[in-house]
């Protein structure tokens, strides 16, 4: 039995947790909760399938991750004025994990979340839920390459949250 079989059976027999079958086979949780949803839906039942879902949910979560690192970097690309507030680590919430945590030149919190390529409606949603895990002045925002029709009317009824395109450009350097 090779690894991709093995992360199935232990998703089936329920014998370990998500984070427990991700330290074994050394991926990330997201890969493995993608997995999951895949098998309880049924939607395939073969080892491409998973090699191609688990290279998938990797190189989002490695964008993800390249997109915080960059703009941690240079916050002030998003907003003016921002200051980091996070110590630069994601900060954990009840409602999950923060990407970036910063507060603006009023002093109000900002909860930034960053999606690679298109934000689907659930990305407003995790938003929208990091933000009511703080009192006071909380404004959200949104970062992505393009976003779900959905998001787009749901901010017209949510002035605390701002949409962010990003965009970037790939420059090749000689290797020495």
């Amino acid at each position: 039995m090779n690894n991709k079989e093995e992360i199935i059976k232990l998703i089936k027999d329920r014998e370990l947790s998500t984070i427990e079958i991700a330290e074994k086979f050394q991926v990330t949780p997201e890969s493995v909760r993608a997995i999951k949803a895949h098998v309880t839906m049924g939607t395939y039942d073969n080892a491409t399938t998973t090699d191609e879902i688990i290279e998938a949910v990797e190189t989002t979560f490695g964008l993800e991750k390249d997109m915080q690192m960059a703009l941690r970097a240079n916050i002030s690309q998003l907003e003016k004025g921002l200051v980091i507030m996070d110590d630069n680590k994601e900060m954990v919430t009840d409602a999950g994990r923060i990407d970036i945590l910063a507060k603006d030149t009023q002093g109000n919190t900002v909860v930034i979340e960053l999606k690679a390529g298109k934000a689907r409606p659930e990305s407003l949603t995790q938003l929208l839920a990091y933000m009511g895990t703080f009192k006071g002045n909380v404004k959200g925002i949104l970062v992505a390459a393009d976003f779900h029709e959905k998001i787009l009317f749901a901010v017209k009824a949510t002035p605390n949250v701002t949409l962010k395109k990003y965009s970037f450009q790939f420059r090749f350097n000689d290797y020495k």
